[in-house]
């Protein structure tokens, strides 16, 4: 399953059911299937609590901020472009449903915050260029990114074709590239700021199925790290952060899980999160992989660049 989570519904290619990177999949699939019955018949839940909300600070620390999300139509990067905007930022998000996007906007702009959508395809540096050019006409700067764009493939790498890996790395790892190269420039002029890239703990624990999307989320940890010692000295911090498993529709959508009922969803996610992952024993939530982001950007936090980072549960991949 996905270590983290991105803008569009992950296109998962099937792959042939006795194939060991399928374990994971068929356990949710067998656990939810099993007890879709017994919810119509009225099974308790009370074993499967639900996580703990994430603490909502009082401060504003991104007050009078600009901050720029990648992938926010949905998953981390819409929980994200939220969490900002609670700490007081003025908000710009771009991804390619446009209709998600206008949702999002209208809720934001609703609780008060400047909040711009574009619609962007981060393959497309023209739009990328686009998307942060418009965020800089409305707001006048850029103080914080979140480039957290992406998508998942997987099973096998023998089975993939060429476009699948393009489309890949075009995605997880070129539109993180593009959204940096035009960020960039506008943090040089202002004297500083922040860059945070999603990456994945599966750069540092993986699975079978998973080469090319582990191979794009490695690759991102080199580009920070890298990137960051070109512009430490601009006062520019650039870091990876590393989500576990995040219970979002990438992760349900890569299980083959899209069409069943949320409740049988759930208790497949539940029984998954207490078999793989022994420290906290269940997926994130998208809110919490937000605040882990909010946090990691935060102004106090002015000695931490160039690195990786993790909110895993306790799976020991961090």
């Amino acid at each position: 399953m996905s270590g983290a989570n991105i803008d569009e519904p992950s296109r998962e290619a099937e792959a042939p059911a006795a194939k060991q990177h399928h374990r994971n999949r068929r356990a949710i699939i067998g656990t939810a299937v099993g007890l879709t019955a017994g919810l119509a018949s009225g099974v308790s839940l009370a074993a499967m609590a639900a996580p703990p909300a994430p603490t909502v600070l009082d401060g504003r620390r991104f007050a009078d901020k600009v901050v720029l999300v990648t992938g926010a139509t949905s998953g981390i990067g819409r929980a994200a472009a939220i969490a900002f905007a609670r700490e007081g930022a003025s908000v710009a998000f771009c991804g390619r449903r446009a209709n998600l996007g206008e949702q999002l906007q209208a809720e934001l702009v609703a609780g008060g915050t400047q909040a711009l959508f574009v619609r962007a395809d981060v393959r497309d540096e023209q739009q990328v260029q686009r998307f942060v050019g418009a965020a800089v006409d409305r707001f006048g700067r850029i103080d914080v990114a979140l480039n957290n764009a992406g998508i998942t493939i997987e099973k096998p790498l023998h089975e993939f074709t060429g476009a699948e890996f393009a489309d890949l790395v075009d995605t997880n790892l070129r539109g993180v590239f593009h959204a940096m190269k035009h960020q960039i420039p506008y943090m040089l002029a202002a004297g500083g700021g922040t860059i945070l890239v999603t990456s994945s703990t599966v750069a540092n624990t993986t699975s079978a199925g998973r080469s090319v999307y582990t191979a794009t989320k490695s690759a991102l940890i080199g580009l920070v790290r890298s990137a960051a010692l070109d512009y430490g000295n601009a006062g520019i911090r650039i870091t990876a952060i590393l989500p576990g498993t995040t219970n979002t529709a990438l992760v349900r959508g890569s299980a083959g899980m899209a069409g069943i009922p949320d409740p049988a969803w759930e208790i497949g996610a539940a029984q998954w999160g207490r078999a793989n992952v022994p420290g906290l024993r269940r997926m994130a939530t998208p809110e919490e992989i937000a605040a882990f982001a909010v946090s990691t950007a935060s102004p106090e936090l002015t000695y931490l660049t160039g690195t990786a980072v993790a909110a895993s549960g306790g799976t020991g991949s961090g």
